[in-house]
Formats: C-alpha cells, structure tokens, sequence
C-alpha cells in the first residue's frame, strides 16, 4: 500500500463499561461538560478516555491521495482513572493498513480534567511499532502539551445536557524530536516508611537555553484518609529560560 494520507482519529464509537462511576465521577464537576461530539480532526485535545472507557474506530479513503488503490486505517483504546481527583491515562492501537495487518501506531495520553469544561493532557502520537526501516506512515512520532476549554458563556450551553457547543484548544508539541520523563518517589515519614508521595514531569529542551515541562506534584500513594502532607497534589506547566546575553 502507498503511504498512508488518511488523518484518523478516534472520535467515536465510544463504549462505557463501568458507565456508573462514570455518571457518578461526573455529577459533581461544577460548570457544563464538553459536549460528546468530535473536537478535532488529527490534532491533539485536553480531554480524553477514563474510567475503564473501551473505544473502536475505523475510516478510510477511496482512491488515497496521489494513488489508485484504496487505503484506510482502525484502531482500538481504552481510558483508564479519573482524571477529576488525579489524572486519566488513554491509549490506542492504530493498524496502518487493513490489507495485512502488519503495521501499527500507538497512542498514549495522561489527562487532568479542571472542572468548569477545561482539561489538560500530555502525550505522544504515531509512535510506530515493529519495523521501523520502512516510511509506513505520513505522520511523525509528536509529543505535545495541550489545554481544552469548553466555552462557558450561556450563549454556548445547552439547557438540555447542560454542555458546551463551543470549543478550543491551546498547545505546543514537535513533530521529530522526543522528551525525557523524570519521576521522584518521597518519603514523607522516616519513621515508618508508609507514607509516600510521587512526582512526575515531562521536559522538553527548545534550544538556546529553554525548556518546557508538564507535571505533577505531590501524589499522595496509599492511604489518602488522612493528611499526609501540607503540600497538595499539583499540576503546573512551566516554561524556563536561560538568558543568552553574553554578559551572563
């Protein structure tokens, strides 16, 4: 098959085990949701699958582009925890050509949903699987920071399902280059070695002295009945510069 040109994205087709923590996970965000329908075609959103979500999509082009065979693609994901107390984690399995199943992408995503429609999430998109030798896709392996936000202004909402109809979302990302992933566990009592809290970043060096991260803070592990630690748990996205004036 040519190289693949269809931009796939899995936006429906949603299946809800456990629809009840769903529907119970989601009664006390303040503010309207998201609606339910598609919020974009090939780039990145803030929100995405949790609370052991299952999801199957497929398309495909006829003829593709620049070729006159048909091409197309599908692929299967699921979403698991709750990213209104922590973080949800989503990932996908993407085969690249249905003629013989031997080609194939991977999804992942850790998303963190704020409340009043907003969500952030990072992630990393086509990451190809088996050989690599070949070009088997359009797309490059991307790892992106992204924030989604549904408009909260009643001219957006609707009464029925007291959600948005207006969207949009802000990140950065690169297409061709990779990330490093930091992560610290601590001790919060020397005493009994039970109490722990993790912390984990995503970084990404620019050039010329400056970096963007995303992370966490602060996760309580264990038993969280009682207070652990002063510190809550904290999500932040951070940019730093070196200066570069000669001087310094």
């Amino acid at each position: 098959m040519k190289r693949l040109k269809l931009k796939f994205v899995l936006l429906s087709a949603m299946l809800a085990f456990a629809a009840p923590e769903v529907v119970h996970a989601e009664s006390f965000v303040s503010g309207p949701l998201p609606n339910i329908h598609g919020k974009s075609l090939s780039t990145p959103i803030g929100w995405g699958a949790a609370y052991g979500t299952v999801f199957a999509g497929a398309g495909g082009t006829i003829p593709a582009p620049y070729a006159t065979k048909a091409d197309g693609a599908m692929g299967v994901g699921f979403g698991i925890g709750n990213p209104k107390k922590h973080v949800g984690f989503e990932a996908s399995l993407i085969s690249l050509d249905l003629s013989d199943w031997k080609r194939y992408s991977a999804n992942f995503k850790l998303h963190h949903y704020f409340g009043c429609g907003s969500s952030a999430a990072v992630g990393v998109e086509n990451v190809l699987l088996g050989n690599t030798t070949k070009n088997l896709t359009d797309s490059a392996e991307s790892y992106y920071i992204v924030f989604s936000q549904g408009a909260q202004d009643q001219r957006f909402i609707d009464d029925d399902t007291n959600t948005s109809n207006l969207h949009y979302s802000i990140g950065i990302g690169n297409p061709k280059k990779h990330v490093g992933f930091e992560a610290t566990l601590i001790s919060l009592d020397l005493s009994d070695w039970k109490r722990y809290s993790a912390n984990m970043k995503l970084h990404r060096y620019l050039g010329c002295g400056s970096s963007v991260a995303a992370g966490v803070e602060n996760v309580l592990l264990g038993s969280t009945s009682r207070k652990l630690t002063d510190a809550e748990e904290s999500y932040y996205v951070v940019f730093s510069q070196g200066v570069q004036d000669q001087r310094f």
